[in-house]
């Protein structure tokens, strides 16, 4: 099992670095054992840029290991130095217990956590690094790793001309207590995480060898950097990051993130985000290739991870409200379903009184002029909640009004615009 499921994840381009890999390989086949990734819980939320260690994670859970959840209780309140050029805003404990508990529903979705057998475990580093104090720290810790390995790791050499606190500067020191911690108390063997946590990793995989006498069988790999065909960063949009929070990224527009995917990069996400077998995505592999138009592919991977974060009811409304908005029936839609739909549009406040069709397709300059607007209703190009306008006499009332705060206006095919009533 262990070998299938390394060359499951050389196929999915999962591996990238690892400090020994036929040692790894040796120990996974013996027994099974525990393995854990972190997060810092910078913000309330993960987006999907965090997810793909987990994700590889969560494949070792299914070949019959037991995956470790760190979140960085501690860790968080000090900032990772890794990828920045500048100090981290420091949080308030507040603020991170805040985040701890967005996270936490968020690492539920993805691994199995029962009790039974190896059924993942969370785990928060404050538990032990809360309790020591400085002197503690200093004589049992910061003895063990010299300086000059310290300045040798990239994230702080990277970081010596326009300056490292010393706080950030001992950051992977204390992760590499959260391994040696982990090692003692879980008999935690390898830590996943992104490529720019090897030097972390490395450090922890130091820490354990010093603190222990006998030889210590401990491992660390790293998940290659997730980039998109043209070199652009991946997991961006014109709004910004892609939320698995429902409230920061709608399921809806979560949907729309993957299924927009290019045919360039289709497959490769399959292969990192999904869990569908070798034939399955060879398959969707081809589809790309002989029938592009019918986007298969884009179809079934924004299906799985729709399906992952958001659940069963929130993809099948992304795919309701997808539908809609490609057949332009509307009316299949509910209010909340096309606040979420349209949130993006234009939009504009107007009054919240009856207003002739005319006047508010001018006002929202959603038609240039009253002439135009006029032509716009009797050529049937407008549309008011997804029904067709074609009497200039329409007045926009009250039955208009979605929520009795909103409605959407079409012009043309594809034009939408959202007017708020206040």
């Amino acid at each position: 099992m262990t070998n299938e499921l390394l060359q499951d994840l050389e196929w999915r381009g999962l591996l990238y670095q690892q400090t020994d890999a036929e040692g790894m390989a040796k120990v996974l086949s013996e027994q099974s054992v525990s393995l854990y990734c972190g997060v810092d819980p910078t913000a309330d939320s993960l987006h999907i840029g965090h997810i793909v260690p987990f994700l590889t994670l969560r494949r070792f859970q299914q070949a019959g290991h037991r995956p470790i959840v760190l979140v960085g209780g501690a860790t968080g309140m000090i900032g990772d130095p890794s990828g920045r050029s500048e100090e981290r805003q420091l949080q308030t404990v507040e603020q991170i217990d805040k985040n701890v508990q967005g996270i936490r529903g968020q690492l539920e979705r993805i691994f199995d956590f029962s009790k039974d057998g190896n059924g993942a475990q969370l785990v928060n580093n404050r538990d032990w690094i809360g309790s020591m104090d400085t002197i503690e720290f200093l004589r049992d810790y910061g003895k063990l790793i010299n300086v000059n390995y310290m300045l040798a790791k990239d994230t702080i050499a990277s970081r010596l001309e326009t300056g490292i606190s010393f706080t950030e500067f001992a950051y992977t020191l204390i992760q590499g207590i959260d391994y040696n911690h982990l090692y003692n108390h879980y008999n935690c063997r390898v830590q996943v995480g992104g490529s720019d946590q090897w030097g972390n990793i490395t450090t922890g995989l130091e820490v354990i060898r010093k603190t222990h006498e006998e030889e210590t069988k401990a491992f660390g790999i790293t998940i290659p950097l997730v980039t998109k065909a043209d070199g652009t960063k991946f997991g961006k949009t014109a709004g910004g990051a892609v939320w698995l929070d429902a409230t920061k990224t709608s399921p809806y527009e979560f949907y729309q993130f993957w299924i927009n995917a290019a045919d360039a990069d289709v497959v490769k996400y399959l292969k990192i985000f999904t869990f569908l077998s070798h034939e399955e995505i060879d398959a969707l592999a081809v589809s790309v290739e002989e029938e592009p138009h019918l986007r298969k592919a884009q179809k079934a991977l924004a299906e799985e991870m729709t399906r992952l974060i958001h659940g069963q009811e929130a993809l099948e409304q992304a795919i309701r409200i997808t539908a809609a908005l490609f057949s332009g029936d509307l009316k299949a839609l509910s209010a909340e379903e096309m606040k979420d739909a349209f949130k993006d549009v234009p939009s504009i406040e107007m009054a919240k009184e009856d207003k002739n069709i005319v006047d508010v397709l001018v006002e929202a300059a959603i038609s240039p002029s009253k002439r135009q607007a006029r032509e716009d209703v009797t050529n049937g190009a407008i549309s008011v909640n997804g029904e067709k306008i074609t009497d200039v006499a329409y007045v926009v009332d009250a039955k208009d009004r979605l929520d009795d705060a909103f409605s959407i206006v079409r012009r043309g095919k594809k034009k939408y615009h959202m007017v708020k009533f206040v």
